[in-house]
């Protein structure tokens, strides 16, 4: 990434939340939209991988035809992308998507996996990037197949990547533990004020 890149985002304040599939993200993601104090964005992924039946366009994610994701990639629209759980699937963030939360003087909260964040901690070092995780695989394991929308292999596949994503855990600045829904949105509500208060001293 070069300079002139990384400039244009320097001012942009950004929560980065990944974790392995079963690690509770969407549903911490939702708390914290509904409760958190410092005024949060949710920027939409946008992805190439079809609609499950209670997913809406342009609210859970920007639906996108391969080709109309390649042709945006080419244009340079994409914070980050990539193809990700080898399933022949692109995800993304649009570059609309976190300047809309800069319109409306609000962090940009980016729900992404490890190779997008890695890419976002490149591009905006100052990001405060959250990793979330399950007390143990098993809880992983539960979690997949209770939500009942992957087949096992799939789920398989899921758990080899979230042990990849787990080596990549000290890349971010915080890691909080999921095994108390409240408690790990609150612990995430005060890293985000404890920023925002820094933020606001300088």
């Amino acid at each position: 990434m070069n300079d002139s890149s990384t400039a244009e985002f320097a001012d942009m304040r950004f929560v980065v939340l990944s974790g392995p599939s079963g690690s509770g993200k969407t549903t911490i993601v939702q708390r914290l939209l509904e409760c958190s104090p410092v005024k949060l964005v949710k920027s939409v992924s946008a992805t190439t991988r079809p609609p499950r039946k209670t997913e809406r366009d342009g609210e859970d994610y920007y639906f996108l035809s391969a080709a109309d994701f390649a042709a945006r990639r080419a244009a340079g629209d994409f914070l980050e992308c990539a193809e990700v759980h080898a399933t022949g699937n692109w995800y993304g963030t649009l570059k609309s998507e976190v300047e809309r939360a800069r319109r409306l003087g609000a962090w940009a909260l980016l729900e992404i996996d490890v190779q997008g964040a890695l890419a976002v901690m490149r591009t905006a070092p100052q990001a405060l990037t959250i990793f979330l995780r399950a007390s143990s695989e098993a809880d992983y394991a539960a979690r997949l197949r209770h939500r009942g929308t992957d087949s096992e292999e799939v789920i398989q596949r899921r758990l080899a990547n979230a042990r990849k994503e787990l080596e990549y855990s000290d890349c971010y600045k915080f890691q909080v533990v999921n095994d108390d829904l409240d408690h790990a949105v609150e612990e995430i509500v005060n890293i985000i004020s404890s920023r925002e208060a820094e933020i606001h001293a300088r």
